[in-house]
């Protein structure tokens, strides 16, 4: 698997006003929705549900939303790069501005854990981090994003 597996080009976006974590997942629901195609009220309140077992923010200013929806077939994904960053309870306690956020279907096996590694150990990259927060161009976030390594299938 690899970024591009689950990353659509449309997928990709900088955000310059985002004022709150509610907000963010607003958009990253509307975006899934232009993009994937799924409910984004179901997205929203997916996200919310997971936020709500504990934050996503993983340090180094990178949080990972993640959930499990109805209506999709497969694990995609959403980049969105903050101007501005936002507060999201991260363990380092540093605001977050890189959001990778994975919507998988519902009844997913170990897809969802697979992308979630993956994800994970791609933005651990300080150089990757640090071309990431110098762009805001989409189509260049989504061509830094796919040249990283993906992991063998299991």
């Amino acid at each position: 698997m690899q970024i591009v597996d689950i990353l659509a080009p449309a997928a990709v976006k900088t955000l310059s006003q985002t004022t709150s974590k509610k907000r963010l997942f607003q958009d990253i629901a509307e975006m899934a929705r232009q993009v994937y195609g799924v409910d984004a009220v179901q997205t929203l309140d997916a996200l919310q549900e997971r936020e709500s077992l504990g934050p996503t923010g993983v340090g180094h200013g990178v949080a990972l939303p993640h959930a499990r929806l109805h209506g999709l077939d497969h694990v995609v994904g959403l980049f969105l790069r903050l101007d501005k960053p936002l507060d999201f309870d991260a363990v380092d306690r540093q605001p977050v501005d890189l959001i990778f956020a994975l919507l998988a279907p519902k009844n997913t096996g170990v897809d969802h854990l697979k992308a979630l590694a993956l994800v994970s150990r791609t933005l651990r990259d300080q150089d990757l981090r640090a071309k990431l927060r110098v762009n805001d161009d989409a189509v260049t976030l989504h061509a830094l994003l796919s040249a990283a390594p993906g992991i063998k299938a299991a």
